[in-house]
C-alpha cells in the first residue's frame, strides 16, 4: 500500500464514528461502478484502479458530504481514480496550499485528473496563478496541460479586474508561437486557454480571436475516443453569437 494511502487509512481510523472517511465512500461508490463506463474511462487514458462510478453518482456523494479539506486530501491518497476525481469535487479550494497542490500534481496519473481535478481546484485556490505558470515550464505534459488549464479557468472565473491582461495577452502570443511543437495534452490545453480568454475575457476577445486563425487547426491524438479539438476560432464565434462573451463562471468544476 502507497505511503499516501496508508496515511489516508490512519486518518480515517481516527475519524469520529459516522463521519465520511475516504474508506467508506470507497466502499460505498465501488458497487457503483460499471463496466462499459470503465472502459470509456480507460479509453480516456486513466489508469486502474478505477471502478467506473458515473460522475452523476459522483455528485450525490459530493451533495452528502459537502466541501471538505481533509477527505478531499484522504480521497486523492486512494489512488483510486474515482476517489481523486471525487477529491477534487469535495475539495475546499480556499484551504489547499502550495504545496498540497504541487502533490496533486506529481502523484495526478491520468489527463482527466490533471484537467479536470487538479487544474479547477488549483483555480479556484489563491495559488493557481503561480502554480500555473511553474507547470506550463514542465516537460511532463499531462502537468503543462493541468497548468494552461488552470490559467484557462481563472480567465473564466475572476473579475477582469483581478487579472494581469498584459500577461495574458503575452500568453497568446506564446501558444501561437509555441503550440504545435508542444505534446499532445499540452496543446489540446493551450487552445482551451485561447478559447478561455476569447470567451471570459472581453477585452481580449479580439486578441484571442487573431490567435485563433493563427493557430488554426489543432491536431491532438484522442486515443480511441470519438472526442474532437474544439476549433477556437468558431467556438469564440459561437459564444459571441450567443451574447455570453465576458460573462464568468463560478468555478470549472463539472
Amino acid at each position: 500500500m502507497p505511503a499516501t494511502a496508508k496515511a489516508a487509512k490512519g486518518r480515517a481510523a481516527a475519524a469520529p464514528a459516522g463521519t465520511p472517511t475516504a474508506q467508506s465512500i470507497l466502499e460505498e461508490i465501488r458497487p457503483l461502478g460499471r463496466e462499459p463506463y470503465k472502459k470509456v474511462l480507460l479509453n480516456h487514458g486513466v489508469r486502474e484502479p478505477v471502478y467506473g462510478v458515473k460522475i452523476e453518482d459522483l455528485k450525490k456523494v459530493k451533495k452528502r458530504v459537502g466541501t471538505d479539506y481533509r477527505l478531499a486530501l484522504d480521497l486523492f491518497d486512494t489512488g483510486v481514480y474515482d476517489a481523486m476525481y471525487l477529491a477534487g469535487m469535495v475539495a475546499d479550494d480556499a484551504k489547499m496550499t502550495k504545496d498540497d497542490l504541487r502533490r496533486w500534481a506529481k502523484t495526478a496519473n491520468s489527463p482527466p485528473l490533471f484537467e479536470y481535478t487538479v487544474a479547477p481546484v488549483a483555480a479556484g485556490s489563491s495559488h493557481g496563478r503561480e502554480l500555473a505558470l511553474e507547470w506550463i515550464e514542465s516537460k511532463d505534459q499531462d502537468v503543462a496541460g493541468a497548468g494552461w488549464a488552470t490559467l484557462g479557468g481563472l480567465v473564466a472565473t475572476k473579475d477582469d479586474a483581478e487579472l494581469d491582461l498584459k500577461e495574458i495577452k503575452g500568453l497568446l502570443g506564446r501558444v501561437v508561437r509555441t503550440i504545435h511543437h508542444q505534446p499532445d495534452r499540452a496543446r489540446y490545453a493551450m487552445n482551451g486557454f485561447v478559447i478561455a480568454v476569447g470567451a471570459y475575457v472581453k477585452s481580449l476577445t479580439g486578441d484571442a480571436m487573431v490567435a485563433a486563425k493563427r493557430i488554426g487547426t489543432v491536431t491532438v491524438d484522442m486515443g480511441n475516443t470519438a472526442c474532437k479539438v474544439p476549433g477556437a476560432a468558431a467556438y469564440i464565434a459561437k459564444v459571441k453569437q450567443r451574447g455570453t462573451i465576458g460573462k464568468k463562471r463560478k468555478t470549472i468544476k463539472c
